[in-house]
């Protein structure tokens, strides 16, 4: 396995239009689809303002969300990035022609956002691939399931306690 480079706004890398790219905030990953020259595109909180980079605690609570065409750069800020084709595997990716016409059309456009359902990374992949997935939210999904087994299970578990108690006296 190729091992992963992280570039920032400094040391951009070589992405290619079309390619994913995920970029890694202090909690968690935004995921962007490169354009070309420079240019993104992704999805923003719609109450924030153009150099909006979805590092906000609210983005985590909107359920609408709006499609930019940003500077890969002013959207990395800071932080690092890497190209993350990780699907290609899995999913073929349609036509860099088709791909980059898909996400020009939504440009400006206001889309439902959901962090489980309908996310960042749901985004991107629709457009690389036709098909939305997205492993972070399979893993929150799957630690939500984990952490609802779990609680019912000790619920349980003091339900029986109790019973038990009751019996004995």
């Amino acid at each position: 396995m190729a091992a992963i480079e992280s570039f920032s706004a400094t040391h951009p890398g070589d992405p290619q239009p079309g390619d994913l790219i995920e970029i890694f905030r202090p909690a968690y990953q935004h995921w962007a689809l490169y354009l070309g020259d420079g240019y993104i595109i992704n999805v923003t909180p719609v109450d924030e303002g153009p150099p909006a980079t979805f590092a906000s605690a609210k983005s985590v609570f909107s359920r609408k969300a709006r499609v930019r065409m940003q500077l890969l750069k002013d959207v990395v800020g800071n932080d690092t990035y890497h190209i993350n084709n990780k699907y290609d595997g899995t999913y073929s990716p349609l036509p860099v022609e088709e791909i980059i016409r898909r996400a020009e059309y939504l440009i400006d456009q206001e889309v439902s956002y959901d962090l489980l359902g309908n996310n960042c990374e749901h985004f991107v992949t629709l457009l690389r691939y036709g098909e939305g997935v997205s492993d972070q939210a399979n893993r929150a999904i799957g630690a939500i399931g984990f952490v609802t087994a779990a609680a019912g299970a000790f619920s349980l578990l003091g339900l029986l306690r109790s019973r038990s108690r009751e019996r004995q006296y």
